[in-house]
Formats: C-alpha cells, sequence, structure tokens
C-alpha cells in the first residue's frame, strides 16, 4: 500500500493535548459496516455493541519509561528511555534493556547515570540501529529496581503531547485495569474504560477477557517509505492465554462477535490465530512483528473500539484495513468537523469489519 493514501489534513488543535475531566466522557464515532456514521459516547457502548459480545482488552501496564539524570562522570544531563526488557526477569535487584539515550557528549560504554534513586549503566549499543543502547538499571542502597523505577521514572507521553508530563498523567496514562508492567505506551482505547462501564457491559450480558500486549515505542515510529510493505515493522511482546482462547471458542460456539479494545488486541488476537480453525485463536506467548494493512484477511476480530490515529501510520493502516480506507478517512474528516479530541487522550471511534 502506498503510504500516501493514509495521509489526512489535521488541524494542531484537533490533538488532545490533556486527557477529558471524566474518562468515560469521550465522544464516540460509530461507523457501521454499511451505512452512515453516528456521533454518540463512550458511556453508550453497552446498548452499542451486538447482543453477549465478546470484549477483549490489554491489560499490560505503561512503566515509567522516561528517565532524566545525570551522568556521574561529568555531572552532565542525561536523558534514557526504555524500550524492551531483554533479562527475564530473575533478578529483581538487577534488569536488563534496549533503550534509547542521549547527552550533551554522547553515552559511551560504561557510562553510568544516577536517576534519583536509579543507576543507569551503559553496556554498549543495541543492535544495529543508531542510537539504541543496551543498560543496566540497578536500585540504589538494595531497593528493588521496579521500586526505584517508578519513584525516579516519568510517564512516556507520546511527542504529539506538547507539554510536560504531569502527576496526573501518572494515573491517566494508564488504564483501570493495567496488570502486567512492560508496555512503554498506553493502549490508549481502553484508557476511556471506568468500574462503572465495566460493570455496565457485564449488567447488558457482555463478556470480558484480557490478553497482555506490552506496548512499544515503535507504535509511534514514523512510516518514511513510499510502500508500506518496505516499512521496518518493531516487535511487540504478547501473550494471549488459554481463558481468552476458550472465550474466544465460546463466542464462536455461540455465534457472538469478538469486539477487540485497540489495535494492539487486534494485533495480538490476529496472531494467535489457529490456522486449523478459521475465528479461532491458539494459546500463545511470543512476539509479533505482524503489519496488517488493507487487503488482510482478518480472521478473529469483529469490531474493533480504537482512538484516532496519526496519518501516515502504521496503526491508521489496520484501521483502514478493518473499516475501508476510503469509509474511515471520510469518517476521520467528519470526526474533525465535528471537533473531537485526537491521539491517545482524544476521542474514539467503534468500527464494525467492512468484509464479515
Amino acid at each position: 500500500m502506498r503510504v500516501d493514501a493514509l495521509e489526512y489534513d489535521l488541524s494542531p488543535e484537533s490533538i488532545a493535548q490533556h486527557p477529558p475531566s471524566e474518562r468515560d466522557s469521550a465522544r464516540l464515532l460509530v461507523l457501521p459496516a454499511q451505512g452512515a456514521i453516528a456521533h454518540l459516547g463512550i458511556r453508550d457502548l453497552p446498548s452499542l455493541l451486538p447482543p453477549r459480545a465478546l470484549v477483549v482488552l490489554n491489560d499490560t501496564r505503561v512503566i515509567s519509561a522516561r528517565l532524566i539524570g545525570r551522568k556521574s562522570s561529568s555531572g552532565g544531563k542525561a536523558e534514557i528511555f526504555l524500550l524492551k526488557r531483554l533479562d527475564r526477569g530473575d533478578r529483581p535487584e538487577t534488569q536488563r534493556w534496549q533503550a534509547m539515550g542521549r547527552a550533551s557528549k554522547g553515552l559511551e560504554k560504561g557510562c553510568v547515570v544516577t536517576c534519583g534513586g536509579l543507576s543507569v549503566e551503559v553496556l554498549g549499543r543495541s543492535g544495529d540501529s543508531d542510537g539504541l543502547v543496551e543498560v543496566e538499571l540497578r536500585g540504589e542502597e538494595g531497593a528493588l529496581v521496579d521500586d526505584a523505577l517508578a519513584r525516579a521514572g516519568r510517564t512516556p507521553l507520546p511527542p504529539y503531547i506538547r507539554r510536560p508530563d504531569e502527576p496526573a498523567d501518572r494515573d491517566r496514562y494508564q488504564t483501570v485495569y493495567a496488570r502486567a508492567p512492560g508496555a512503554v505506551a498506553a493502549p490508549t482505547a481502553g484508557l476511556h474504560f471506568t468500574p462503572d462501564l465495566l460493570g455496565r457491559l457485564k449488567t447488558a450480558g457482555h463478556k470480558i477477557a484480557a490478553l497482555t500486549l506490552h506496548v512499544g515505542l515503535g507504535t509511534f515510529q514514523p512510516v518514511t517509505v513510499a510502500d508500506l510493505d518496505q516499512h521496518p515493522m518493531h516487535e511487540e511482546r504478547f501473550l494471549v492465554p488459554q481463558e481468552v482462547v476458550d472465550a474466544v471458542a465460546h463466542a464462536r460456539r455461540e455465534a457472538r462477535p469478538v469486539v477487540a479494545v485497540g489495535t494492539t488486541v487486534v494485533r495480538a488476537l490476529e496472531s494467535a490465530r489457529d490456522p486449523e480453525r478459521r475465528g479461532h485463536v491458539v494459546k500463545a506467548d511470543t512476539t509479533t512483528r505482524l503489519l496488517i494493512q488493507p487487503g488482510y484477511p482478518f480472521r478473529v476480530v469483529d469490531h474493533l473500539l480504537t482512538n484516532f490515529h496519526v496519518p501516515r501510520s502504521t496503526l491508521l493502516a489496520l484501521v483502514c484495513a478493518f473499516g475501508g480506507t476510503a469509509r474511515v478517512l471520510d469518517a476521520y474528516d467528519a470526526a474533525q468537523r465535528s471537533g473531537y479530541r485526537f491521539f491517545s487522550y482524544g476521542d474514539a471511534m467503534l468500527l464494525e469489519r467492512e468484509t464479515p
């Protein structure tokens, strides 16, 4: 697919810089497979979904991945952005990560950066990409790394939020059901959910299940090629537990639809699709580089709840594959004209798959 087919004009004023006053107060643009769009709200979701739908969430938890500190050798300012954990987590007093780093005079091997109660040692370059390093984290005075990171790190807001992170972001850039630490960006469709909304979904007869996909910084990676087929898709770790396998199988037996809350859930479910049984998934604990673009044959997901995405991005390509490029971009235009808020802290849309 040509990337310029994913272009649209976006007013900077449309990009939400702060979350709404209440999580479930976001607007919701509904795009059915056939027929006109509707302008409703997230609170309408329980009545909008088909009867007894299976709603699948991503329960990843965003870590405080942005570290700002000083080089112990010179006192110069340095910034470390954690990307992907490299060890297996069997030593809680240390952690190894792939990271992006920058400092006034570079981050050479052996450099130690102190960030509050956390010590970060640069072990060397990581992979083939310029600017990526492997680092080791240690909590000072014997503190566990997770505890030290939670205190010293800052919320990794995406680059289109043009302000410093604030104390409120620690809560609001996190879903209320976040459980498994490891993401460096939020699964933003889930930010709209509250305990009350989850309760009303259950009361309405919908089933809820959760998988885990640790969102990486690659979700914001710019597409710099003309053809999306040439784009080096980022890798993300995901877990589809047996409970989700069984929930999807049960939904299929009863002809109930599967609703993905966010593009990350789509990627996980489609990556775990059962090659033998259409519409089913298999248990999985692995990584995915799945790139979904128009023409992709969806096997598992029937409805998608998602926020509005950046032009020329792989996330927008996925949404266009799901709802049809022309119809999705027309809906984006209607959303802008109607004053919707875009991107991570913005409003949402609910799509029905264009081709069953």
